[in-house]
């Protein structure tokens, strides 16, 4: 199946950070000028921004400790020709505002083959509009990672050519405070070769918002659920089947200031019981899941009056062995997967 005829395409993209986030924005510039710029969510967040003493204090944070990543970020807002405060601010939406419009829903199957699972759920308005894009830095690992107009990627899923794969899931913190952005420090995270690398990019810095993130690695036997905001970092290690669904559920996190939405408390529960009901195994368990529909509050969002705003773009599958990590993404109501691919400790 083409790119063009799944909805959602598939590019290569090397060079500079600069020159990255330059390609990221020459690709996305249409969307963004034609359906997020014209949103309530760019309204609500990007205006205030431009007054937020927050956003440069975030901007001076990035600079210090990530400069490349800044660089992308100035490449991505000339390829889109806008100015830069502003695409920084949408890159930071979730540490300036709870209700940033981002959801998702993630399975873990650990096992002799570990299996990570992945709904990407986001704004409908880019709905046809995103990618999967192969990305070749100039320096640190190459990977591949699904990509929304006018976003550097990191935050949603994606596995590097060292066979780590990473997941992102909202937490709709409602703290906020300068930091290093979230963004910013999973866009970090690909350039990382190990789940305890990764882990640290988080620790002993100042964070801004908060993440859900599932780790793993080709070759690794764990499978490393993270949960983070402002105040605190907690990991835990999938030892049984489980589920996350974009709310703060670790015990060391109980407590910690979040908004839950419907949909999230619905889909979390819904998800768990469909996997202690499990009848099928495997990538057929995990599909059969994320692709559900019959909870209060469906698990595969298509609705046009899902109450989060959101909706399901995309669906990915990551089967992790000692020395190969099979992905596959579907598009659509999880018929044929529209890419596929396979890295190896050869590649």
């Amino acid at each position: 199946m083409s790119s063009k005829e799944c909805g959602l395409a598939a590019i290569k993209i090397a060079g500079t950070p600069y020159e990255t986030g330059f390609a990221l924005g020459q690709f996305g510039a249409s969307a963004v000028h034609d359906r997020l710029v014209p949103s309530p969510h760019w309204r609500e967040i990007v205006v205030p921004a431009r007054d937020d003493p927050r956003v440069p204090a975030m901007m001076a944070l990035t600079e210090r400790h990530y400069p490349a990543v800044l660089e992308e970020l100035r490449g991505l807002a000339a390829g889109l020709d806008m100015p830069f405060a502003d695409i920084f601010a949408w890159n930071c939406r979730g540490d300036l505002r709870t209700h940033a419009p981002d959801g998702c829903t993630t399975v873990q199957l650990p096992g002799s083959t570990n299996l990570v699972a992945h709904n990407e759920d986001g704004m409908p308005e880019f709905d046809g509009y995103c990618a999967l894009a192969t990305v070749h830095p100039a320096v640190g690992p190459s990977f591949i990672a699904f990509i929304y107009p006018g976003s550097i990627p990191g935050h949603t899923f994606s596995v590097n050519d060292q066979g780590l794969v990473q997941t992102v899931n909202n937490i709709r913190c409602t703290a906020h405070r300068p930091g290093l952005p979230r963004m910013v420090l999973t866009r970090a995270m690909l350039g990382c070769e190990s789940i305890d690398a990764a882990v640290a990019v988080l620790q002993d810095v100042p964070r801004a918002g908060g993440f859900h993130m599932t780790l793993a690695m080709m070759g690794d036997p764990r499978i490393v659920s993270v949960e983070f905001n402002a105040d605190a970092l907690s990991t835990l290690e999938i030892e049984a089947p489980a589920t996350h669904a974009n709310h703060l559920i670790h015990p060391r996190m109980a407590g910690l200031a979040q908004r839950i939405t419907a949909s999230s408390g619905s889909r979390q529960q819904h998800a768990d019981a469909l996997l202690s009901a499990r009848g099928a195994q495997g990538s057929a368990l995990v599909l059969g899941i994320l692709s559900d529909q019959t909870g209060a509050l469906p698990i595969y969002r298509r609705q046009a009056d899902d109450p989060d705003h959101e909706n399901t773009l995309a669906t990915a599958v990551f089967e992790l062995t000692a020395d190969s990590v099979a992905w596959t993404v579907y598009d659509g109501r999880h018929r044929a997967p529209v890419h596929s691919g396979v890295i190896t400790g050869a590649d």
